[in-house]
Parts: C-alpha cells; sequence; structure tokens
C-alpha cells in the first residue's frame, strides 16, 4: 500500500507558514528542517509519531516540489523514518533509496525539450508581453523556476499569467509568496503513476495543499486537503471536484489530522 503526501504546508511547516497559520495552542512541536545549522521546520510531535507509525505499516511517498537537495534538509528521512521513494522537484526527479532513477530523469528531459519552450525563452516572451514580477527569481535545478513576491497578484492577473504560460508549455502555481513556472512534462502525478506500476501497488491515499498536488491526488483512492491551502480555494471555486476530504485543522495540526486519516485506512486494506 502506498501513502504519498505533500511535504510543505500539509505534513510540515516553516516559522514563516506557523506564523501565518497559528502556533498550535495545544500540541508541541518537533524540529524536523534544518538548513545552515538552524532548525526552520517543524511538524507537531504527535503527527512525527503518526508519520513513524505509517512508514513501519506501509510504503510512504514524500512528494514535493522542493529540489533534492532543500528535500535532503528534512532530517528525519536520513535518521529517523527510512523510506523507499521520494518524489522530489515537482515529479522531475524520482529517488530510490535516495539516488535518483536516472530513467525516470531522461524521460522528463526528453519530454520537456518537445513540449515546452526553454526557461530563458517564456522569460523573455513574458517581458515582451509586458509582464512584471516584484520579487527574487530563482531556479531550481534548470527544470523550472519561481518568484518570492513582495507582492501577490489577483486572482484576474493570476489567471492571465497562467493562461499566458500555458501557450508556450508550461503553468503556474501560487504557494504562499512562491509564484512557481513549471514545464507541463513535470507532474508529480506521472512520477507516483510511475511508481505504483514499478510496485504493483496502487495508492491508497495522498494529501496536499497545492493546485500542483491535485495531479497526484487523482490517482488516491481517498485524498485529503488541509483548509487553508491553494488547493482548497480552487476546489471551492471549481464545480465537480469534490471527491475530497477537506481537514477540520488549520495549520500544523492539519497534518495530525491528515496522518490520523491515513493510519484508520489501513486496517481497511489488510
Amino acid at each position: 500500500m502506498i501513502f504519498a503526501s505533500d511535504l510543505d504546508r500539509t505534513l510540515m511547516y516553516s516559522s514563516r507558514a506557523i506564523e501565518e497559520l497559528g502556533e498550535p495552542k495545544e500540541s508541541s512541536l518537533k524540529p524536523v528542517e534544518q538548513k545552515d545549522g538552524r532548525w526552520v521546520g517543524y511538524m507537531t510531535e504527535t503527527a512525527y509519531h503518526k508519520l513513524k507509525e505509517l512508514s513501519l505499516q506501509s510504503l510512504f511517498v514524500p512528494v514535493t516540489t522542493r529540489t533534492t537537495e532543500q528535500f535532503n534538509r528534512f532530517v528525519i528521512f536520513e535518521q529517523e523514518i527510512p523510506i523507499k521513494y521520494a518524489i522530489t522537484s515537482n515529479g522531475a526527479t524520482i529517488l530510490y533509496r535516495g539516488v535518483p532513477l536516472e530513467e525516470w530523469s531522461n524521460h522528463i528531459h526528453n519530454r520537456m525539450h518537445t513540449e515546452s519552450v526553454t526557461q530563458a525563452e517564456l522569460s523573455a516572451c513574458m517581458q515582451r508581453e509586458g509582464f512584471h514580477f516584484d520579487g527574487v527569481m530563482k531556479h531550481a535545478e534548470n527544470l523550472f523556476f519561481y518568484y518570492i513576491l513582495n507582492c501577490l497578484p489577483t486572482a484576474s492577473e493570476k489567471d492571465s499569467i497562467n493562461d499566458f504560460a500555458a501557450k508556450y508549455g508550461w503553468r503556474i502555481s501560487l504557494q504562499g509568496r512562491k509564484l512557481y513556472f513549471i514545464p507541463q512534462a513535470i507532474s508529480k502525478g506521472s512520477a507516483l503513476e510511475y511508481i505504483c506500476n514499478h510496485e504493483g501497488v496502487e495508492a491508497i491515499a495522498g494529501a496536499g495543499d497545492s493546485v500542483l498536488d491535485w495531479d497526484f491526488l487523482q490517482n488516491c483512492q481517498y485524498r485529503f486537503v488541509p483548509n487553508h491551502g491553494e488547493l482548497a480555494k480552487e476546489l471551492a471555486r471549481v464545480s465537480g471536484t469534490n471527491n475530497h476530504i477537506l481537514t477540520k485543522s488549520h495549520g500544523v495540526t492539519a497534518g495530525e489530522e491528515i496522518l490520523y486519516q491515513f493510519l484508520k485506512l489501513i486496517p481497511l486494506k489488510i
């Protein structure tokens, strides 16, 4: 059985996310991510123990837009919670016991070459059309890029940007202050499908907070969505997408609720 989950703002929360979404009053936090010798990411103690239990009873697959280098900052996966697979860079990379699967990486690069313009070409096209982003631009392993914005776009501006990017084989996602531009070929759903086929098992449940997570959630029998995220807002405004479960909890305790629901499903499938 496979249980797949996004990490940031789903199971794990940065200091900024906790400040924005609210610190839990009755739950203690466990540090899980380290950067430059500092703790920068957390989950509740209860969520941590539930995740550890889940990983011992099933195949837990982390699914993240983070690069592999950024993913490796989660120290619990190295020291405390063993994982067989991880999906990083929004699905462009599949790690098998910590090592990228070359076959999958080659497949993604070939599709990007034929289905999308390059990052430089897309940036040039946006500049010609007058798109301007107030923020710092970052590149992710030459696969995609994102802006850390000082000012968020309106809903109509976001739709316009997405429609424009789609003409060139790209799509966008707004996660907190980060506006991602990602080639259509790079998909969390395709990566999870590859793992499911390779293992000969199906994905029982998944969880995620961003629109990019809907790609892989559609491969899962049960879909859990934190009520504070971009995806919850998007599903609320789109009809015909009620086949998901919105968490009752908000912020960091939503991760606790999701893992509790994951564990409840295990006896049903044995």
